[in-house]
C-alpha cells in the first residue's frame, strides 16, 4: 500500500513537472509547415505564380502587390528551367524575424537544383496565419 502510494506521488509529481517545463506543449509545427511550404513551392515550380501570391499569408500579399509579385518571381525562376532536385535541409521554428512582426515562423532551408543552375539555395517562410493555417510568408533564392 505504502508503495502505491510513493509511486502516486511521484507520477503527479513528473505529471506537474512536465507541464511546468512544457514538455506538453504544443506539438512541433515544422512538418505542419514544411507541407505548406512544398505545396507552395510546387505552385512556383509550375508556373503559378498569381496562385502562389493568393496562397500566400496575409503579410506576404500586404507588402507586395500580386502583380509585381508575378512579374518578380517569374524574372528570377523563369532563367532557371525547370526544377531538377529539391531537399529539404533545415527547419527552424522562431517567433521573431527581423523587419517581420512577432508570430511563429518556419525557416525552412531547401537545397535545390533546376536545369540552368546546378546548385541554388530556397528560403521559404511559413508562417501561422491569424486563422491558424500556415502559410508563406518569405521566399528567398540564392
Amino acid at each position: 500500500m505504502r508503495r502505491t502510494k510513493i509511486a502516486a506521488v511521484w507520477v503527479m509529481a513528473v505529471v506537474t513537472l512536465c507541464f511546468a517545463c512544457g514538455a506538453w506543449a504544443q506539438e512541433d509545427p515544422r512538418p505542419i509547415a514544411a507541407k505548406a511550404a512544398k505545396v507552395w513551392l510546387a505552385l512556383i515550380d509550375n508556373g503559378q505564380y498569381g496562385a502562389s501570391w493568393e496562397t500566400a499569408a496575409v503579410y506576404f500579399k500586404t507588402t507586395i502587390t500580386k502583380e509585381y509579385w508575378q512579374q518578380s518571381i517569374s524574372a528570377i525562376r523563369k532563367p532557371l528551367g525547370r526544377l531538377v532536385a529539391r531537399e529539404l535541409r533545415a527547419g527552424t521554428y522562431t517567433r521573431s524575424l527581423p523587419g517581420a512582426p512577432d508570430g511563429e515562423y518556419v525557416v525552412f532551408q531547401f537545397l535545390s537544383s533546376f536545369e540552368n543552375k546546378k546548385t541554388a539555395i530556397e528560403r521559404v517562410i511559413p508562417m501561422l496565419d491569424k486563422d491558424g493555417i500556415w502559410r508563406v510568408s518569405g521566399y528567398y533564392l540564392e
